[in-house]
């Protein structure tokens, strides 16, 4: 995965935290919730991009092991 996919990420989420607070000011539960959701797809995104990174690390520690590297 990588840096781009963790900006993308971080970018999406605060998106989403911006569309939250203007529903909150504005009084626009439509507009908070769309936001809420974009926020938690965001983040559970960054989840999955994490343990993905951790599964290619754990990988390659592997290949390393068996061919002597």
């Amino acid at each position: 995965m990588g840096t781009t996919d963790d900006a993308k990420n971080k970018a999406e989420e605060l998106k989403g935290r911006g569309k939250e607070a203007a529903g909150s000011l504005t009084d626009n539960d439509d507009l908070k919730n769309e936001g809420k959701g974009e926020k938690t797809e965001a983040q559970g995104k960054q989840k999955i991009t994490e343990a993905a990174d951790a599964v290619t690390g754990k990988v390659d520690d592997l290949k390393d092991k068996l061919t002597g590297n």
